[in-house]
């Protein structure tokens, strides 16, 4: 079965967690390539939405979805039996630390870091296959030149950047007022086929 991408953002179960939103998401996963039978790993994965998308893509694949907080978990656990994804493991825990029992992946998601960025990246360079894609969702401007000076300093990776900010017409009373999201970089990091 094919998945089209873009679950609506009201479709998920979410709780107290942040999510990805559907229009971040819908590029986030055009970046990645999945293909039906790649091994994903995401890590800080919230709610678990852009988990949830990669398994319905990945269909004949696996998803590991990594997440420290409990409330976290829970709602990756329920939003995988809303959808009815069955390809999904959940991992509680802080990465890098939780990633200990990966399996080598053909696309790594990072969208929680914490202060631990190097070392996940360090993790995730070992776990990830040569012609896996790397993509990182960076909130923070910390974030975003940590990663590009990593990949800077490896060159066993190409990477892209993109910046997009996202604003969503809302009903305000009888009118419709721009309501901006905050603005995110999407960081494209494909490792080199030739390792």
């Amino acid at each position: 079965m094919t998945h089209m991408i873009g679950i609506a953002d009201d479709e998920f179960i979410r709780g107290n967690i942040p999510m990805t939103k559907q229009e971040i998401r819908i590029l986030t996963l055009t970046k990645a390539k999945i293909k039906r039978t790649d091994t994903i790993l995401d890590i800080g994965a919230g709610t678990g939405s852009l988990s949830i998308e990669a398994a319905l893509l990945a269909d004949q694949g696996k998803v590991f979805a990594v997440e420290q907080k409990v409330e976290g978990i829970e709602l990756i656990h329920k939003n995988a039996t809303k959808f009815a994804v069955e390809n999904l493991t959940t991992i509680e825990g802080a990465a890098p630390q939780a990633l200990s029992e990966i399996p080598p992946c053909d696309v790594i998601f990072i969208g929680g870091s914490g202060k631990y960025l190097v070392d996940i990246l360090n993790r995730c360079d070992s776990l990830l296959k040569p012609d896996g894609r790397l993509i990182l969702n960076c909130i923070t401007i910390q974030t975003l030149y940590e990663s590009i000076v990593y990949m800077k300093q490896h060159s066993s990776y190409t990477y892209e950047a993109i910046q997009v900010q996202v604003t969503r017409l809302n009903k305000v009373g009888p009118y419709d007022m721009a309501q901006a999201l905050n603005p995110i970089h999407i960081i494209t990091c494909q490792k080199n086929s030739k390792i």
